[in-house]
């Protein structure tokens, strides 16, 4: 059982208020979520294709990231997404934006990894991601909505380029 912490929408956690993943959420409160941008020095950017077995399986995202657990923080919740999905050991990561979904009732916190890795040192995670790949801004400005899962990923990388 994934335990997450509830959030207001200015992400101020709520005291003695436990959320568990799957069950629904009340209204006005939200969990907490993670992304992190993956920017080579090279200048490419790292996707990651979901595992066919997840919701939206198969697309590919221009991050790494999930669910905050309970207790996390925001860059504890980034640092560990990072290295669960890609293998990037990284605690330099630098927030570029937050994002309050009132839809999927998620708080998003934005983060950006610069990075020098090996690109064929990346790892996937079992269950999580099936592929990477390393693409320019260009190539992912190109990416269709039914191929990227998350169009306003492509807004903060065309602010980052």
């Amino acid at each position: 059982m994934e335990k997450w912490d509830a959030y207001d929408g200015h992400l101020n956690k709520i005291d003695g208020l436990t959320l568990i993943r799957g069950e629904e959420i009340p209204d006005g409160i939200f969990h907490l979520c993670c992304e992190i941008i993956v920017k080579h020095n090279d200048g490419t950017y790292l996707l990651m294709q979901r595992d066919k077995r997840k919701h939206l399986g198969g697309m590919w995202e221009a991050t790494a990231g999930g669910s905050a657990l309970q207790g996390e923080n925001p860059l504890t919740c980034a640092i560990r997404e990072l290295r669960e999905e890609t293998g990037i050991a990284d605690d330099k990561l630098m927030e570029i934006g937050r994002v309050l979904h009132y839809g999927h009732q998620t708080y998003y916190v934005e983060y950006l990894c610069n990075t020098d890795v090996d690109k064929e040192s990346i790892i996937l995670q079992d269950g999580e991601t099936s592929a990477y790949k390393w693409v320019t801004c260009e190539e992912l400005r190109k990416m269709s909505r039914d191929e990227i899962a998350t169009q306003r990923i492509q807004n903060f990388i065309e602010e980052l380029h």
